[in-house]
């Protein structure tokens, strides 16, 4: 490691409160590289929100200033004292309301359009004299990561009017049971669906989807060596079998813990599946995304969370899984995706949630298959 790596040297033990710090430092304002991904704002604000949910940190992000009076009554002196205090979460709900598209009236509903949620600002055209957006890009992995944050914070779903999300996301469900993730045309794939199921699961009405051709079509992009691929006839990956696995789990097509009760009727091939989720553990303990790549900490979470599903997490070597996973900890916070790297924001969500799933003590439990902690859930 040459000396411009030697300042991203990782700790030897999970270090909280430093990722702690480095989260309310990301939900405070986003460093300047992030603009380019401005796009994805609502994505972003996920990965900070429900990443303070696993530490139990959500309610102590709000930066301030409190002044303190010292000195002789006669020549007082006020100093202020930095520190934090409950987020408002009225506040965070309301913003991510502020990303919704509305249709003008119900007959728009069946006008081809998505009603969802944008990803920023810059997908929202300016509003007309009614205050409704002219141009609708709203988006389904946007729509999922805004009621992901809304649930996070407590706020109430039956006020966001689900109806118009939900009769106008079964436009987005192609004839071969894919979803596309925006109306205007995109690819259609496994991560599409899963925000679908995600989205169903959340708001408890599964009106917008159509849960069979869904299935089959999940079915159909599982491989010959057990995996799942994007599409059909794909290479298998990790994160593609996370939306597989997790998608068939929220729409009750599999069972959690399926390793427990499997039989020769379940709709997927689990041994095959089991043993492709156990060949990612490599030598160095990390965990791949595919067959003769590098190990990438995002990927303890997806294939991770696959064995989690499955009931079969304990097969992993978790202590060389930690062990790799720590050699992406930064000693600013925040995790990288390869050792010697400066942390990003979507791998530390994904290595915090990994240590959830290994269990490292002071953090929340995760329902991995929906992305949230079990008690947002």
């Amino acid at each position: 490691m040459d000396a411009g790596q030697s300042s991203l040297s990782p700790t030897t033990s999970f270090d909280r409160d430093r990722h702690v710090r480095f989260l309310k430092m990301m939900f405070h304002g986003l460093p300047s590289g992030y603009q380019e991904q401005e796009i994805n704002h609502l994505t972003l604000a996920y990965f900070v929100i429900s990443g303070l949910d696993i530490f139990g940190a959500l309610d102590q992000v709000a930066l301030v200033w409190s002044p303190i009076h010292i000195g002789e009554q006669t020549r007082p002196m006020t100093v202020f004292q930095r520190g934090f205090m409950p987020v408002d979460k009225e506040e965070i709900a309301n913003w991510v309301l502020s990303f919704q598209a509305r249709p003008k009236s119900k007959a728009d509903l069946e006008n081809g359009q998505f009603y969802g949620f944008h990803g920023s600002r810059t997908s929202m055209f300016p509003p007309d004299s009614s205050n409704v957006l002219i141009h609708n890009n709203s988006h389904l992995a946007s729509t999922y990561c805004a009621l992901a944050i809304l649930k996070i914070v407590g706020y109430n779903l039956s006020s966001i009017d689900p109806d118009s999300i939900l009769i106008s996301m079964k436009n987005l469900q192609q004839p071969d049971g894919s979803f596309m993730p925006i109306h205007t045309g995109a690819e259609a794939d496994l991560r599409f669906v899963f925000c679908a199921a995600a989205i169903c699961f959340v708001l408890n009405n599964w009106s917008g989807i159509d849960r069979e051709k869904a299935k089959d079509y999940i079915l159909n992009c599982q491989s010959y060596d057990g995996g799942f691929g994007l599409v059909p006839g794909s290479e298998s990956h990790g994160g593609a079998t996370y939306c597989a696995v997790a998608a068939l789990r929220l729409m009750g097509f599999i069972e959690d813990d399926l390793l427990s009760k499997m039989t020769s009727s379940s709709i997927i091939n689990v041994p095959l599946l089991l043993e492709w989720s156990l060949q990612r553990q490599t030598i160095g303990g990390g965990l791949q995304g595919r067959p003769n790549k590098a190990s990438d900490s995002c990927y303890a979470f997806w294939v991770g969370g696959v064995l989690k599903i499955l009931g079969a997490h304990k097969f992993l070597d978790k202590e060389a899984l930690c062990e790799f996973l720590l050699t992406c900890q930064s000693q600013y916070g925040g995790f990288s995706k390869f050792p010697g790297q400066l942390p990003d924001l979507y791998h530390s969500f994904y290595a915090m949630s990994a240590f959830s799933l290994l269990e490292e003590p002071d953090l929340k439990s995760l329902c991995v298959e929906l992305g949230v902690t079990d008690f947002a859930a």
